[in-house]
């Protein structure tokens, strides 16, 4: 039958022997709770031991009183786990081994993008993009990431395990600067023919290296006609330009063009100021925007292109497109022991029915 019960705590308990025996004062049925003292504390005589009183009051069947000591309980729960061999997950000390990522590459940096980028550089390759582990969007703009090297079975398996950070990505650079670099690749900039061919007049060295280059010209809406019998410096002629709906091309982007030829390595597209602000704008409009709601594919999606960049750090407008926020290492390392503790099912007391 259920009844309404008043529960009153106190502080107070009593010596007693045996669970059925009877408080002969206050009449009251004791519960011995001995069952959760260690071996180590077997020999405490069971007359200085702290119990619990539970009982009905002869005077008002509905009445129940629980008398409850919370040092004891305390000092219960303390050795239960104990004897479980579990407890909470240790912090842990971080090896000093481990490779710290420079506070440049942190969420405080706000000033020095350069430095910021230099820092991540030095810490993420491209193949850390593809292994991270997409926890969640944060304020419907930034993307939160977990980079967590494998563990190894070698020497060096300590300072793997030490390597497990979190990295805050902005949504909208790092989809722009994707979108920027494949347009700055793909891109095929439209030519308008001249009325009559423009000679050029060039460096020996600035021609031959045009000469070697034509494909990347012709990409970039530049076109010539090459006539061997010209004096060195003077052998081509633009036949087309670069024509743009908002932008216009001269031939000094021509010359910008072969100036960053000098520098490139081989291979990569080079494009004039004109074409990357052109490209930039195109890329802002067509990129995730800041406050749009993502999926865990479409978040993943975003990081796993950071792989593909040449520059994952800046979009081409400046902005960062990731930091870095925390080591997480040393939780990691708690939970992982504390997971991997053997509980000594042994040692558990044993109730009798």
């Amino acid at each position: 039958m259920d009844v309404d019960a008043e529960v009153s705590f106190s502080s107070a308990a009593r010596n007693v022997g045996t669970p059925s025996e009877r408080d002969p004062d206050t009449s009251e049925d004791v519960i011995d709770l001995s069952f959760l003292e260690s071996d180590e504390q077997s020999d405490v005589s069971s007359s200085t031991r702290l119990v619990e009183f539970l009982r009905d009051s002869e005077d008002n069947e509905e009445e129940v009183t629980l008398r409850f000591d919370i040092d004891r309980a305390r000092d219960a729960y303390a050795n239960s786990a104990i004897v479980l061999q579990v407890g909470p997950p240790s912090q842990g000390d971080r090896s000093s081994d481990a490779p710290l990522i420079a506070p440049e590459a942190s969420v405080a940096n706000t000033d020095d993008n350069d430095k910021a980028a230099d820092a991540l550089s030095r810490v993420i390759g491209k193949g850390d993009f593809g292994l991270m582990e997409i926890l969640a969007q944060f304020n419907r703009g930034f993307i939160i990431a977990r980079r967590r090297m494998r563990e190894q079975e070698d020497e060096e398996a300590s300072l793997a395990k030490a390597m497990d950070d979190l990295f805050i990505v902005d949504q909208h650079a790092s989809d722009e600067k994707y979108n920027f670099e494949t347009l700055q690749q793909t891109t095929q900039i439209q030519s308008q023919k001249l009325f009559k061919p423009l000679p050029l007049e060039l460096t020996a060295a600035d021609e031959l290296l045009a000469l070697d280059h034509l494909a990347v010209l012709e990409q970039n809406g530049f076109e010539f006609r090459v006539e061997d019998d010209r004096p060195v410096g003077q052998k081509l002629l633009v036949t087309a330009q670069p024509v743009s709906k908002d932008t216009s091309y001269t031939l000094k982007d021509l010359e910008e063009l072969i100036l960053l030829l000098h520098d490139a390595p081989p291979g990569r597209v080079v494009r004039c100021s004109k074409a990357r602000s052109m490209f930039a704008s195109r890329a802002c409009r067509k990129s995730v925007m800041i406050g749009r709601s993502l999926t865990t594919s479409q978040m993943t999606t975003i990081v796993r292109h950071m792989g593909t960049m040449d520059q994952p750090w800046n979009c081409p407008h400046g902005r960062p497109t990731m930091r870095h926020l925390s080591n997480i290492s040393s939780l990691g390392t708690g939970v992982r022991e504390y997971r991997s503790r053997r509980v000594a099912w042994e040692k558990l007391p044993v109730f009798d029915a």
